[in-house]
């Protein structure tokens, strides 16, 4: 893997996290977000909604992935978070997807959530398939044809989820 360090992202970065962004939205592969989603859009999406987006940003400042964590739902599920991760085509097999899911991992309780789930994880995307599982998270479901790819026509989605702390305990409601 490529030295660098993992950070919070700033407004600075957006044009690096787009560049990295861009063609993958643009193949439409493993977003369900339109391809020809606006820049706008997708900042907002990328860094507005999310409660906190980070970059891998290696050793020479260059901005090599990013990833963001938000609630997968309001209210009564916002413990449960969600998370997007893109890696620049050329820096992918580096091992800089695994180390920022990690870093969700480790950095999501700090903010509440008590669990990661991952709703629409395209079959045909066997890299982050690999990725999750060798991160200790399990497929709690499979969605037939979920998904229209451009290529491939209709393919299922996976559903992952990992607990983040012990259930036993996290405080209960009253």
């Amino acid at each position: 893997m490529p030295e660098g360090i993992i950070r919070p992202a700033i407004a600075a970065d957006w044009p690096a996290i787009w560049a990295i962004l861009e063609p993958i939205f643009r193949t439409g592969e493993t977003y369900p977000y339109p391809p020809e989603i606006s820049e706008t859009e997708a900042q907002t999406a990328w860094m507005t909604v999310p409660t906190q987006t980070f970059v891998f940003e290696a050793g020479d400042r260059q901005i090599l992935g990013t990833y963001y964590l938000k609630p997968n739902q309001p209210g009564l599920g916002s413990h449960v978070c969600n998370c997007g991760f893109a890696v620049a085509a050329s820096a992918r097999g580096q091992g800089i997807g695994q180390a920022l899911g990690q870093h969700a991992l480790q950095v999501a309780p700090s903010f509440g959530f008590r669990a990661m789930q991952f709703n629409l994880v395209v079959a045909t995307n066997t890299a982050s398939i690999r990725i999750w599982q060798q991160l200790g998270f399990t497929t709690i479901g499979q969605l037939p044809q979920a998904f229209r790819h451009p290529q491939q026509g209709w393919v299922d989605a996976l559903i992952f989820y990992k607990l983040l702390e012990d259930p036993a305990e996290a405080p209960r409601p009253n």
